[in-house]
């Protein structure tokens, strides 16, 4: 994928930030102190398209980062004072662990985002770039500065959902309406997961079948929320911590939310997910209304 070409100042500015230190002192006059990090290879699972999920590709980074000068911290040969180059490292391992992306340009401002959070850094570029994608390599630069630098989620104001595993049968019980009216004036948010209640097809191969099983668990989710108006399905990580936010009741489905994650669950069982998304998102609770391990059991909804 490629960005929308960036403004003539900026290009300029990229071109000098991998120049040698001379041509920039000669552009800029006093440059500001840089750190660099120079042909940093990764294997990465990466990419917009079905052929890049499931596989890891190399790719590469370059990160340039100037920095307000302290010369006492460097004249003490004080590590603390200055922004370390494990910074730089440290931003590309936080960024590949949080989630599977699918563009270079989104992982490359959340690198320069995470970097410029560092109080010495007026300004970073990034050059990411794809080496397995055919007889030639694609990528992207960018530069950002303190001000433009887009903003790091945070997680300190998301409330701590209650996560509710519904089992078939109880998707169609007469105390789910009250069960939802409950739960709906309740101030702890509710993230509701519903089983599928027919069986999926049979699939080779392991990829396909894992596709299958998620599709059975949204269509699962779509049913359950087509019975309440006030159960909105949402597939994302942002449009999670809106909801919850928000209140109210939210039914997961979890295609998006499993294939992007890093360090996903394998199985995919709606009890498995359950499990994975209460620890994934810090749940106050995990109920299930089938026995579950690690949760408390409702015999029935309106026990809950």
């Amino acid at each position: 994928m490629s960005a929308r070409p960036a403004p003539a100042a900026d290009q300029e500015a990229l071109r000098l930030a991998f120049a040698a230190p001379l041509d920039r002192a000669r552009a800029e006059g006093r440059p500001l102190d840089r750190i660099s990090l120079r042909d940093h290879i990764r294997d990465v699972e990466i990419g917009a398209f079905q052929a890049e999920r499931g596989v890891t590709q190399r790719i590469r980074f370059d990160i340039v980062a100037e920095v307000t000068p302290e010369p006492e911290a460097v004249a003490g040969d004080d590590v603390d004072g200055i922004l370390s180059y494990d910074t730089l490292i440290d931003a590309i391992g936080l960024e590949l662990a949080a989630e599977r992306l699918n563009l270079l340009e989104t992982l490359a401002e959340r690198i320069a985002a995470r970097v410029l959070t560092h109080d010495r850094a007026a300004r970073v570029f990034v050059r990411i770039e794809k080496l397995d994608r055919g007889p030639h390599v694609l990528g992207v630069e960018i530069v950002r500065s303190r001000a433009s630098a887009a903003a790091l989620p945070s997680e300190d104001d998301t409330p701590r959902p209650r996560v509710l595993l519904l089992a078939p049968e109880q998707q169609d019980d007469p105390d789910l309406p009250p069960l939802l009216d409950r739960l709906a004036a309740d101030p702890i948010p509710t993230i509701l997961i519903a089983s599928p209640d027919f069986p999926t097809p049979d699939a080779i191969h392991p990829l396909a079948a894992r596709r299958i099983a998620l599709l059975a668990l949204e269509q699962a989710a779509w049913r359950l929320a087509a019975q309440d108006p006030r159960c909105i399905v949402v597939d994302s990580r942002t449009e999670i911590d809106w909801s919850l936010r928000q209140g109210g009741l939210t039914v997961w489905a979890p295609s998006r939310i499993v294939l992007d994650a890093t360090q996903g669950p394998v199985d995919v069982a709606a009890t498995t997910l359950a499990q994975w998304f209460a620890a994934e998102f810090d749940a106050v609770e995990l109920v299930a209304t089938t026995p579950l391990e690690g949760a408390r059991h409702a015999a029935s909804l309106a026990a809950i």
